[in-house]
């Protein structure tokens, strides 16, 4: 696009001055931002920090939830030719340096004096950080330390600017290029450190725009913001698309709150990954158990029909009278009920992405009549590669490539990408860029899959961790541990699994329990526990665990390409996998290979045939004290089936 992100918002202040543009609720009350106020904020943010020192080329570090003046600090950063870089809010300190030092970065913008107290913290060793802005003062009022400042300060300073100096920002505005760098994302860093993925205006506003026309979104999308800034897939939703179509973001009060606001709201476009959409499932399923044996029997009767007939029906398909009939009756009792109960009422288009969704928990929301579809894309991408086509959003594809993307597969099965949203390069890092950027443009995407007869992307796994099964009766069958750790994440009490079987002659799972889902199932069988640990290791758990597995065994021996993956062997682990104990990604996704290391006891136990094998292990609390957690875990069995030849 011939256009950059600061001249897309003036477009809009000058076209739709009054239309909102942000919400943000504080103190339980919506408080509307309009264009020309956000055009104001920005101009007054550009003007303080130009006041302050950041000049054109360098990075600025912007660390909090969403908020409508961190929105504006990035706009009014790239409207004096600097770079945003968001980095994830609940990141400890030490996670930032590397960033910060990385990019040289002067300036910082964080929402509140969890964020000050964590860039103090590392400020003796990124002694280039000179100026933090914060914007919620509370708690930071004694506070005294060189370089720290209000933004209320800043915008008074940018007041002041913008009096001396007339036509300062429009002109900045205008200088900046459609190739200039707009912002950096830093990559999770799984196997070493993180990589800065650098975009320009163009790259990120192209694929934004050529996702808004795929789903033909207009200026009357609303859109709640509340996954990470530092999350591409956040900027590009609540960010790259809300300027190019002119829509509204609402920005949830707190993440304690994003359930109820999501009701107020009734968002119309809705964006989460697979986790979320794990989360609300099973908050519906614990409702369900506790309702009464009516309302609960009328849910699972309902629901069978959903199965049934809902996926047809949102694909457009033809359905028989009477299942009609029974469907509508089912909308009228529990389908719209539930999704009003989501917040999903409005909800016109509505995908997930950042990793492989269950196939079943994906059928669960679109049988409800909720248009939930698959996307598949990454930060290197700008997002959007693949979408599903309305009627056409299936289980185990992630879609068409859109307009602007080449795809191709190279002989070991990888997806190679060829599209106007690619990346610029990894940031002082070309050895790292030339691995995955070829002379001729093509990205390589480190993924397994093909292209289906009817122009679909299949996506296997990753295609460092598509393996096979050695040895055994299984010996050279396909082993893709994603796929067999989304078919356990969908059911409500298993909040998150590791598989291993590559190079193994029988697949082995590690689970983690949703604590809250088997809380509530364990509180109704009168079954007591003390904690997280105890309950992950009550035999009866593990009989609900195992119950689990074997109904995925089952599954699996349909499938004859991964029969050979169902799972021998299983263990729930005494603590959930925790982005501060490094186990997963700021994305939540498995660090498969650092757990392995981790957990390597466990490993040989599972594999060695052993009933049972102790533990300790490290972990970071909250506050930022390290501890230790040990216990004894409980190995079990899981029942196999024979692979199900298909029909002659």
């Amino acid at each position: 696009m011939q256009t950059t992100f600061p001249r897309l918002l003036l477009k809009h202040a000058a076209e739709r001055p009054q239309a909102p543009a942000m919400r943000e609720k504080e103190y339980g009350i919506w408080q509307t931002h309009s264009w020309a106020q956000m055009a104001a904020l920005v101009e007054q943010v550009a003007g303080g920090l130009a006041a302050a020192g950041l000049r054109a080329g360098e990075h600025m570090v912007v660390v909090g939830a969403n908020r409508p003046r961190l929105y504006a600090t990035m706009l009014a950063a790239q409207a004096l030719g600097a770079i945003p870089i968001p980095l994830y809010q609940d990141a400890v300190a030490a996670e930032c340096v590397f960033p910060i030092n990385n990019a040289e970065v002067r300036f910082a913008m964080v929402e509140d004096q969890e964020q000050v107290d964590k860039l103090l913290e590392i400020r003796d060793q990124c002694p280039q950080l000179q100026t933090i802005v914060f914007d919620d003062p509370r708690g930071l009022r004694q506070y005294d330390e060189p370089g720290l400042m209000a933004m209320d300060s800043l915008i008074e300073s940018g007041r002041a600017h913008a009096a001396a100096h007339p036509g300062f920002f429009k002109a900045a505005v205008e200088a900046a290029e459609p190739d200039d760098v707009a912002a950096m994302f830093f990559t999770s860093g799984t196997t070493g450190h993180p990589k800065g993925v650098v975009h320009t205006h163009r790259t990120l506003l192209d694929r934004a725009q050529a996702g808004a026309d795929f789903d033909k979104l207009t200026n009357r999308e609303e859109v709640l913001a509340y996954m990470p800034l530092a999350w591409i897939g956040q900027n590009i939703f609540s960010y790259a698309q809300w300027l190019c179509c002119g829509y509204v973001v609402n920005c949830p009060e707190s993440a304690g709150t994003v359930t109820i606001d999501l009701k107020e709201i009734g968002p119309t476009y809705y964006f989460a990954p697979p986790r979320i959409f794990e989360g609300l499932l099973t908050s519906v399923m614990i409702r369900m158990e506790d309702a009464g044996a009516v309302k609960r029997g009328m849910f699972h009767h309902f629901m069978v029909v959903a199965r049934k007939v809902g996926p047809a029906l949102m694909d457009g398909k033809p359905v028989g009278l009477g299942d009609r009939l029974l469907y509508a009756l089912g909308n009228l009792f529990v389908y719209g009920p539930l999704r009003n109960s989501l917040g999903f009422n409005r909800v016109r288009v509505a995908y997930t992405a950042g990793e492989a969704i269950g196939p079943d928990l994906f059928t669960f929301y679109r049988s409800i009549g909720i248009n939930l579809k698959q996307l598949y894309g990454s930060t290197e991408t700008a997002v959007f590669v693949c979408l599903q086509p309305d009627h056409q959003a299936r289980a185990d594809t992630v879609g068409v490539p859109i307009s602007g993307v080449e795809i191709k597969v190279a002989e070991n099965g990888e997806i190679l990408v060829k599209s106007a949203g690619l990346l610029k390069g990894y940031y002082k890092n070309p050895t790292a860029t030339a691995e995955v950027l070829t002379a001729d443009g093509w990205y390589h995407t480190s993924d397994a899959g093909f292209l289906d007869a009817s122009g679909h992307l299949k996506i296997i796994d990753r295609v460092k961790d598509v393996g096979r099964i050695q040895g055994g009766p299984n010996d050279g069958a396909m082993f893709a541990p994603k796929y067999v750790e989304n078919k356990l994440k969908f059911f409500p009490h298993i909040k998150e699994a590791v598989a291993y079987g590559d190079g193994r002659e029988r697949v082995c799972v590690m689970l983690n329990i949703d604590f809250d889902a088997v809380g509530n199932w364990a509180e109704r069988r009168n079954l007591p526990y003390a904690g997280y640990t105890d309950l992950a290791q009550k035999p009866e758990v593990y009989q609900l665990m195992q119950a689990c597995v074997e109904k995925v065994n089952a599954d699996l021996a349909a499938d004859s390409l991964l029969a050979g993956s169902q799972i021998s062997r299983f263990l729930v682990l005494h603590k959930e996998l925790d982005a501060d104990d490094g186990e997963l990604t700021r994305t939540n996704k498995v660090r498969r290979g650092f757990i392995a290391e981790k957990y390597q006891p466990l490993i040989d136990a599972l594999y060695g045939g052993k009933k049972e094998q102790f533990i300790e292990t490290t972990v970071k609390f909250e506050d930022g004290r390290s501890g230790s957690v040990s216990a004894t875990l409980a190995i079990g069995d899981a029942k196999t089936f024979n692979p199900v030849k298909a029909a002659a």
